[in-house]
């Protein structure tokens, strides 16, 4: 049903590969997410969290050098733990809190990387505006449904992003105690759809409609990636994952290899939660940004 329809989807969308490290850990931990181009002047669309975590990671490092001095600083005697766990206070550190995030654009541009942030005020969406590359490495471009109107319950639509991340060309290097981009491993990781069925509208402020809900969910790593019906036409974009609490608790006895196990459990249903293609476009045209429809 939607294998044209992926190919289409494909051609425009790209992966934004990050990989991250938190405070007391050596091991780099990859993740993904998603953007898609609009036109062939490099703006492209994805989500304001995803926008967030981007700009944010100048200043994490910054945060950390600044850490790291006043650790060197601080004299090794035996008020040094004291000292230690003081300085971890004052930075907010401690485990899980990251110190280096590295984020790259996949298959986006050629030449110099400079990119405007433009984030929604209320929503989950932001532009992105590529600037002076020498190549967008992009040459089809989507076309977004005319009337938003015709978005109904029911309706069949796929998502397509990077929730899986299968690529390896990284590394911590213990010299200069930093994650970095290395020219060995696998560079790509592979992009993966998943198709629902619309089941409610989502309102915001004074009701008018933001986004609506598939039922099934969206996957980390497929933020800011379209939303599509089978001809490749963009209805939205995936932003978020809602859970529906079923009232199905689980409290019983299993058989596992032939001994007894007791199950406890909570059923939720997990749903996709995406911006609306009104939403969209609205935005687009604030920034006057050219986009297809029919």
């Amino acid at each position: 049903m939607f294998v044209r329809a992926i190919d289409t989807a494909a051609s425009f969308t790209r992966p934004i590969h990050t990989v991250g490290r938190t405070y007391g850990s050596t091991t780099p931990v990859p993740g993904a997410a998603t953007l898609f181009f609009v036109n062939s002047d490099g703006w492209a669309l994805t989500c304001a969290h995803v926008a967030r975590q981007l700009a944010a990671s100048d200043e994490v490092f910054a945060k950390s050098q600044a850490f790291n001095a006043e650790l060197a600083a601080l004299p090794r005697n035996n008020k040094y733990r004291q000292r230690l766990r003081d300085l971890e206070r004052k930075y907010g550190y401690g485990k899980g809190i990251a110190i280096q995030i590295l984020n790259s654009f996949v298959n986006c541009v050629e030449g110099p990387l400079d990119v405007d942030v433009h984030i929604h005020n209320q929503l989950d969406v932001a532009l992105l505006k590529f600037n002076r590359f020498t190549k967008l490495l992009c040459t089809s471009f989507p076309v977004f449904a005319t009337n938003g109107g015709d978005l109904k319950q029911g309706k069949f639509l796929c998502r397509l992003g990077f929730p899986f991340p299968e690529f390896t060309n990284f590394e911590y290097d213990k010299q200069s105690d930093r994650i970095r981009w290395t020219q060995t491993g696998r560079p790509d990781t592979p992009r993966f759809p998943i198709e629902g069925m619309v089941t409610r509208h989502l309102q915001g402020t004074g009701g008018a409609v933001i986004g609506f809900e598939m039922s099934t969910p969206g996957l980390r790593g497929q933020s800011g990636g379209p939303a599509f019906d089978s001809d490749g036409r963009v209805w939205g974009m995936q932003a978020a994952t809602g859970h529906l609490d079923l009232d199905f608790d689980v409290d019983t006895e299993v058989l596992r290899q032939g001994e007894k196990r007791r199950v406890r459990d909570s059923a939720f249903l997990h749903v996709g939660h995406c911006i609306h293609l009104d939403v969209l476009k609205a935005f687009m045209g604030q920034f006057g940004v050219v986009f297809a429809e029919g």
